[in-house]
């Protein structure tokens, strides 16, 4: 029993649980906060973020102590369910936070930013109605956080994510889906031009960032912040060493020139409306979208996260250097999952079980049954 003198454990809410950000958070809290901090992450059965009301009688019933929002809707969603989702969800959550005085953590995107170098965290697009949907929800809900902190003192700490890169992103988007792209060898050429930079979020320390300025709110209270590695990444560098890293021919060192992306991409679309006529659905992966970012160098300046109290717990760590897990990992699942078998397999180890269960499923089976199917000892006194 917890004794009068300990502090009070604090509860939190994350929402977008499943994705590959609100699933490290979570996991984090789980295995590093357990004494001190529990984070729920309610389905969308329990709670649609699309819902006023679901919003308003969940954190009611719960009483969190802060809030948590990294939920999105998929990048090329119709402008009803991205307003819905990405705006309006920010907003109810927001107002939530403000009636409870609680703190208010709302991850967002560097789709709210212009290309350039060295950007800072007051620059923003402008706001006009030929914004891609996803760009425009994002960059109205960051507009509207800033408006209820001044007028009526939300407590909020907004985080801009650039080329997000971690294990466990289930749906292969953003940087993954150009890993993947790789590894299927679905890239004969570089699809960008030499010298195009981008910042990349490392998966992995967001939630140490995240923990920290819940316990800091005074100086993170009202901020946004670029959670950046220090340096940029050249496009076609990381590129070429993903394609040595995987032993593969492809992609050439070709450079494809933006004007001919563009006709590719509109062939491919004609091409794909002609098939969905015959029955054969199909679709371009949403990423296509942003194909002027990979003409097109975006830096964030990491300058005020540097500046501020909260220190990286893994100095070293970026892109390059996770790459040979991230490889390990990502092959490994999308093996098992039949999406490629273009790489070369001795880069996965393959267990014993498993090479018996390929190759000799009866003597595995005759194995198990005798060694391995009585009961769990340590369940036994739970019986009725």
């Amino acid at each position: 029993m917890q004794s009068s003198s300990s502090p009070r454990k604090r509860l939190g809410i994350l929402i977008g649980g499943s994705g590959l950000i609100g699933g490290t958070i979570a996991n984090y809290f789980k295995t590093t906060t357990q004494d001190s901090i529990e984070l729920r992450a309610p389905s969308s059965k329990k709670l649609s973020i699309r819902s006023a009301g679901d919003i308003r009688d969940y954190l009611k019933r719960v009483r969190p102590d802060f809030v948590i929002n990294t939920a999105i809707a998929n990048i090329d969603s119709d402008s009803q369910l991205a307003f819905e989702v990405n705006y309006l969800g920010t907003l109810n959550l927001a107002r939530a936070a403000a009636a409870l005085h609680i703190p208010y953590i709302h991850i967002s995107s560097a789709a709210t930013l212009p290309n350039g170098e060295d950007l800072a965290e007051e620059d923003h697009l402008p706001l006009t109605a030929h914004l891609n949907n996803y760009a425009k929800s994002k960059l109205m809900a960051e507009e509207t956080l800033r408006h209820m902190h001044q007028t009526v003192g939300l407590d909020y700490t907004c985080i801009r994510l650039a080329v997000v890169y971690g294990e466990h992103d289930h749906k292969i988007q953003g940087f993954h889906r150009l890993f993947f792209s790789v590894a299927d060898e679905a890239m004969p050429a570089l699809f960008t031009k030499k010298k195009v930079m981008h910042s990349y979020s490392n998966a992995n320390k967001l939630p140490y960032f995240v923990h920290h300025i819940l316990l800091n709110r005074q100086e993170f209270c009202g901020q946004t912040y670029h959670f950046v590695d220090k340096d940029p990444v050249e496009l076609a560098n990381l590129i070429l060493t993903i394609k040595s890293y995987l032993e593969l021919k492809t992609p050439r060192e070709i450079y494809i020139p933006y004007s001919m992306a563009i006709i590719g991409k509109k062939a491919m679309e004609v091409l794909l409306k002609v098939f969905s006529k015959i029955g054969l659905k199909a679709s371009l992966p949403a990423e296509l979208m942003f194909l002027e970012s990979f003409y097109k160098t975006q830096t964030l300046s990491s300058r005020k996260l540097r500046q501020s109290s909260f220190h990286d717990p893994m100095p070293e760590e970026t892109i390059y250097t996770r790459l040979p897990a991230l490889v390990i990992y990502y092959l490994t699942r999308w093996s098992h999952q039949n999406l490629i078998s273009t790489f070369s397999e001795s880069m996965i180890q393959s267990t014993a079980m498993d090479t018996e269960f390929q190759q000799a499923p009866q003597a595995l089976l005759d194995s198990i049954h005798h060694d391995s199917i009585s009961p769990f000892a340590e369940l036994r006194d739970l019986a009725p």
